[in-house]
C-alpha cells in the first residue's frame, strides 16, 4: 500500500463553494481507476474545525504503484495543476491498514502527523502503529484507518475517516470529505504491511 496527498492551501477569502461544486462535478472520474484503493476528497475552511486556512487536500492510497504513476503522469493530474499550480506531493509508504464498521459514507477524515521517536526501536514504533491502526478503525463512526511513514523525515501519519463528527479527543487535522472514490478499497492489504 503506498499513500500519496497533495495539499492546495487557497487564500483567506476563497470560495470554497467553487471547490465543493469541482469535486461534484468531476469527483466520480476516479470512481474506476485502476490501482486506486482510495481517494477521499477533502477540504478545509479558514476558522472551521481549529482550521487556520482553507484548503483542498486529496489524500489517497494506492494498491498498485501502476495506478499511482498512471494517474501522477497519464493526464488526470494535470488538470487541478493547470488550474491552481504543481503543489508538492507527499508518499508515504503503508504500515497498517484496517477496515471500520460504519459502511461507506465518510464525512470527516483526522490527519495527524507525528515523528518516529528518537532512542524507540523501529520495530516498536511500527507496531504501535499498528495498534494505533486497529484502535482507530474500531472507534464508533470508523470507516477505516492507515498508518504510513516517510522514513525520509521519520514522520509517521494516522488517516482516518468517519461517518460522523471526529471523535473527541482525536488530535489530528480535521477534514471535510466531499466525495469518496473507492475503487479498489477491498484490495488495500489489512493488517500489518510486512
Amino acid at each position: 500500500m503506498h499513500a500519496m496527498q497533495y495539499a492546495f492551501t487557497l487564500p483567506a477569502d476563497y470560495p470554497m463553494e467553487v471547490i465543493r461544486e469541482r469535486v461534484a462535478r468531476t469527483g466520480h472520474l476516479l470512481d474506476d481507476w485502476p490501482g486506486l484503493g482510495l481517494k477521499a476528497y477533502l477540504i478545509r475552511e479558514r476558522e472551521k474545525e481549529g482550521s487556520p486556512v482553507n484548503q483542498y487536500a486529496p489524500f489517497y492510497l494506492w494498491h498498485t504503484v501502476e495506478g499511482m504513476n498512471s494517474f501522477l503522469w497519464g493526464g488526470a493530474f494535470q488538470r487541478p495543476t493547470d488550474d491552481f499550480g504543481r503543489p508538492a506531493g507527499r508518499q508515504w509508504t503503508g504500515l497498517a491498514y484496517e477496515e471500520g464498521a460504519a459502511g461507506s459514507s465518510a464525512r470527516v477524515a483526522v490527519l495527524r502527523q507525528q515523528r518516529v521517536p528518537e532512542g524507540v526501536p523501529l520495530s516498536e514504533a511500527a507496531a504501535d502503529a499498528v495498534r494505533e491502526t486497529g484502535h482507530l478503525a474500531a472507534g464508533d463512526g470508523a470507516l477505516l484507518a492507515a498508518a504510513v511513514v516517510d522514513t525520509r523525515r521519520w514522520e509517521l501519519v494516522h488517516f482516518s475517516l468517519h461517518a460522523g463528527d471526529a471523535p473527541d479527543g482525536l488530535e489530528g487535522e480535521v477534514f471535510q470529505v466531499l466525495h469518496l472514490s473507492a475503487p479498489g478499497r477491498g484490495l488495500l492489504p489489512k493488517g500489518r504491511q510486512w
